[in-house]
């Protein structure tokens, strides 16, 4: 019953994240709250310092009366609107600044977590039934590595999977964020969706990652790695590993509904050069399972020639069999880390692979982090130095493939990766240097 004179004179005294809290209380409270006076005395004391003062398009500095046509043409909204914007793409260039800042020997930002502190960025995950109820979940545990971060969601209190549809997951930021403060998970947030999963059948159709004595892993391309309870055919716990490259963009420069989209590479030709496109490839690869790492590795002068390119395919060799020389150890037992509220474990025969593909000008050219299942070759080692069972660990998607072989030595107790290729698409070669192979 109070008068909207009183209720407007009391929200002139609230700031931007109040008067969007008060506006979420009933439909009243959100007309009011997006009176033009109050956004414009927003607006211009955060822009411009001054209440009264502030440039017009016109790039003329005038003095402003509250009764000017700025406030009483527009819109309800129309300021909040303006300053909404202003605000978020002051803080978007401000975070993504950092992400200039490249690491010689990866490629990538080397201020993602500084980055991510200042953004206030976190992940959460949305599970949709078949009804359309979401349910969210949060803290996650996460886990840097060099060139990814993996990030673990477990609790009690999931939803039975025989009626979920999908899962999204997204970052979030705080819409207004106070870098004086931590930042209020209950205050206003944007949301940018980095990757959408279809659950609908998940264990019919998705190939099985791994299994121990509890759980069932199965991996859901980009890099989402679900586990689930044997006995109840339940979410155990949901594991995403994010690669570095475009992370910051994609967890934020997105909207709700829409991914980010990277603005398209445009490709340097060079006419001189007959086998442009096929040398000069950089490999960073990083084998870990979550808290421990196994392989850490740099190749330079990768190449290919064009007798070597088959069924599509650009074939770079990284670790040769014949060469035992450059056979890479891997250090400690493979096996994927686990754990929910109540239980811990360790799937075998199974890591992250993380692989960070350059071009010659040291950009990203192919990278993603992603869950691979390791499984026992037919065949015997045929090297003389090493004598042991042979396993095989692949790993595929739209732009490439990754075979590798890895002895397992008995007398030692460890794993030598003795074959590791590289297939490139010739479709993504052709797109990113505009050549025709």
């Amino acid at each position: 019953s109070m008068p909207s004179e009183i209720l407007l004179k009391i929200f002139s005294y609230l700031d931007a994240a109040s008067l969007l809290a008060v506006g979420c209380v009933n439909k009243r409270f959100y007309e009011l709250a997006n009176d033009n006076e109050i956004w414009l005395k927003l607006y211009s004391i955060s822009w411009y310092l001054k209440q009264t003062i502030w440039k017009m398009k016109s790039k003329l500095t005038e003095t402003v009366s509250l009764d000017c046509p700025a406030v009483h043409d527009k819109k309800p909204g129309y300021w909040k609107k303006e300053y909404l914007i202003k605000q978020t793409s002051a803080f978007k260039t401000k975070v993504m600044r950092l992400a200039k800042f490249l690491d010689p020997y990866t490629g990538l930002p080397c201020k993602n977590k500084e980055a991510m502190k200042v953004s206030g960025l976190r992940w959460v995950i949305v599970l949709t039934d078949r009804n359309g109820k979401e349910h969210v979940v949060e803290k996650p545990k996460l886990s840097f590595k060099d060139t990814s971060v993996t990030i673990l969601w477990y609790g009690t209190d999931w939803p039975c999977l025989d009626i979920l549809s999908t899962l999204k997951l997204f970052g979030v930021t705080p819409l207004l964020p106070d870098q004086s403060r931590p930042p209020n998970k209950n205050g206003p947030h944007q949301f940018s969706l980095i990757a959408e999963y279809h659950l609908a059948n998940l264990t019919e159709r998705s190939v099985a990652v791994g299994a121990d004595e509890l759980v069932q892993l199965f991996s859901l391309s980009p890099g989402l790695l679900v586990g689930i309870w044997k006995e109840k055919n339940e979410i155990a716990f949901v594991m995403a590993n994010l690669h570095y490259d475009r992370l910051l963009e994609r967890s934020i420069l997105g909207s709700a509904t829409v991914q980010y989209a990277p603005p398209p590479h445009k490709p340097l030709l060079d006419d001189i050069d007959p086998e442009y496109g096929l040398h000069d490839y950089s490999l960073h690869l990083d084998l870990h399972g979550r808290n421990s790492m196994y392989l850490c590795g740099s190749f330079k002068c990768l190449f290919c020639r064009k007798r070597d390119i088959e069924n599509g395919y650009v074939k770079l060799r990284v670790v040769n069999l014949k060469d035992n020389r450059k056979h890479l150890p891997i250090f400690g037992t493979l096996g994927i880390c686990w754990e929910t509220d109540v239980f811990k474990g360790n799937v075998k025969d199974c890591f992250v692979m993380d692989l960070t593909l350059l071009d010659e000008t040291g950009k990203p050219f192919w990278c993603f982090s992603a869950p691979v299942h390791m499984e026992l070759s037919t065949k015997s080692s045929g090297l003389y130095d090493y004598m042991g069972h042979v396993y095989t660990a692949n790993y595929a998607d739209s732009e490439g493939e990754v075979c590798i072989e890895i002895v397992w030595l008995e007398e030692t107790k460890e794993y030598i990766i003795v074959s590791l290729v590289l297939y490139v698409s010739t479709k993504k070669v052709n797109s990113w240097y505009g050549t025709k192979y």
